[in-house]
């Protein structure tokens, strides 16, 4: 009896192992040959092209060692900059032709929309078509950019105060006093010489993180620069990782690189409480309040607690999550903008030379105020035209979970859509056969105007999540730059390598190598 019953046992776990493996081994398959095949015969019929699947790999092998290809070697000058940046789908479109593609990122269809409409659909149904979670994202910084529906909408009401233009308005001084701190180090290069070769780009980098680090924290600005230090080791790691094709799991195993990441996210967080504790002090005891970015948003967040209940307000992990993200989307977006502006203007003099005269005829010899930054039309349009060009993102994308319309498509779950922004911003068949010179005159009425009626101009995102620190990006640069203009002409070095590289934001692989002139 005693056996018989041991092997009924056997039996029983031996066909419940037997079940369980081919329900695992049904899901694997599924995932990464069925569901994929699904998609790809629903894409077509969409009228989308690509290339066929492959297994669990997709596209990925083909798309690394393209991207490789082309960060080999410097190119040409020419804003004609697509197939550098965007190897893989530059060569994806002209071998399927027309605008719509799809390419595989391992099992995951990724259908490029190039329509402007259905680019306008996307972007303001913004609870339909979310941002696709990254795992390895989460080790960079959450925050508003990254949440969802209700979750987004209530950090995205929260965080708004902080950058109302009466705001921005008074973090004027700190974005002038970084500058000021930039341009006295080129001036100390430059002491025994009238000019002198620089790389520029570091030098950017540097003012705008020390003027995120001022407005984020204000008197604790020397804190916030460890922590922008530490951040910036933290994107290396990140897009080393990011080489590699994503297996589930992975970020869990104790590698050197990841065991480090996840250091600098103690070591980030940490800092960042600190300074937090020592300004909620500051708020419940009734002082005076800063008006930095984190003080504006502690605010924000202790008044609504106050009138409605903790669960409207955000966690104290929340409020650390916002304050990375500061970091990685008020250092990038301007500093990509101003070292563009930079090559563009020492290639093309006479936009150069018309913007110093504005300059200097509305600033004067006082340090610019907010009117006086307010009336650079022409840096305006420079500005609008670098962005068009040489956008931070060259690429948005969404996802989709369950089977969605779109126009007249009818998309499959779970498919990943990229907005190529690059791609809408190049276009002739909207800008005209000078698409891709540096004409600022197409900015002369607005951007609207030069849309003409379509909408293929958003550096920023769009709809109901465009940037929400797009005025405080572009305040800061106009500062920069007409301090810049005041103090120095500029031009190309002989040495300079033209190399868009998208890193975080489009950046120049080789940095800026500009030859400066004391004016």
């Amino acid at each position: 009896m005693e056996n018989y019953l041991m092997n009924m046992l056997y039996t029983v776990l031996a066909l419940s192992g037997a079940i369980l493996l081919s329900v695992y081994g049904w899901k694997m398959l599924n995932w990464v040959w069925l569901r994929p095949k699904r998609k790809e015969k629903q894409l077509r019929q969409q009228g989308f092209n690509g290339n066929s699947y492959r297994f669990l790999f997709g596209d990925f092998k083909e798309m690394l060692t393209m991207m490789k290809e082309a960060k080999s070697k410097p190119i040409t000058f020419s804003n004609d900059i697509v197939p550098r940046v965007l190897p893989f789908i530059h060569e994806s479109l002209e071998n399927y032709g027309g605008r719509d593609c799809f390419v595989w990122f391992g099992p995951t269809p990724t259908a490029l929309i190039s329509d402007p409409e259905l680019v306008k659909e996307v972007l303001s149904k913004n609870f339909v078509f979310q941002k696709p979670s990254s795992p390895l994202g989460k080790l960079l910084a959450q925050g508003v950019a990254a949440y969802e529906t209700e979750k987004w909408a209530k950090h995205r009401k929260l965080i708004n105060p902080a950058f109302h233009l009466e705001k921005l308005k008074n973090m004027l001084p700190s974005f002038y006093s970084s500058s000021c701190d930039m341009l006295s180090k080129w001036d100390e290069i430059l002491s025994s010489k009238g000019s002198c070769e620089v790389d520029v780009w570091p030098y950017l980098q540097t003012l705008t993180s020390d003027a995120i680090s001022r407005t984020a924290f204000g008197s604790n600005y020397e804190e916030g620069r460890k922590i922008f230090e530490l951040q910036k080791e933290q994107f290396g790691h990140f897009f080393d990782a990011a080489q590699l094709l994503y297996i589930p799991g992975w970020r869990y195993l104790p590698t050197k690189t990841n065991r480090r990441m996840k250091e600098i996210v103690r070591e980030v967080k940490s800092s960042i409480l600190g300074i937090i504790e020592k300004r909620m002090k500051v708020i419940e005891s009734e002082e005076v309040n800063s008006d930095d970015l984190l003080g504006i948003l502690l605010e924000s967040n202790f008044q609504e607690i106050q009138q409605h209940g903790n669960d409207s307000g955000m966690t104290l992990q929340e409020v650390i999550e916002e304050c990375r993200l500061f970091y990685i989307a008020g250092q990038e977006t301007t500093s990509s903008l101003l070292v563009w502006t930079m090559i563009l203007l020492s290639k093309h003099m006479d936009w150069q030379n018309q913007a110093r005269k504005e300059v200097l005829q509305v600033l004067g010899s006082s340090p610019p105020d907010f009117q006086d930054l307010n009336h650079l039309k022409i840096i305006t349009m420079i500005f609008h035209e670098v962005l068009r060009l040489y956008p931070p993102a060259v690429m948005m994308s969404r996802f989709i979970h369950k089977q969605t319309t779109l126009g007249k498509l009818t998309l499959p779950a779970g498919t990943q859509i990229f907005l190529p922004t690059i791609l809408l911003q190049h276009d002739s068949a909207i800008w005209g056969d000078d698409a891709k010179e540096f004409n600022p005159k197409r900015f002369s009425e607005g951007v609207l105007k030069a849309m003409n009626g379509k909408y293929a101009y958003f550096p920023f995102g769009g709809g109901p999540r465009i940037c929400i620190g797009q005025n405080f990006a572009m305040l800061e640069a106009k500062m920069a730059i007409a301090m810049i203009l005041k103090h120095y002409s500029f031009e190309l070095s002989p040495s300079y390598a033209h190399a868009p590289d998208m890193v975080v934001t489009l950046q120049p692989q080789y940095g800026a190598h500009l030859i400066l002139h004391k004016l």
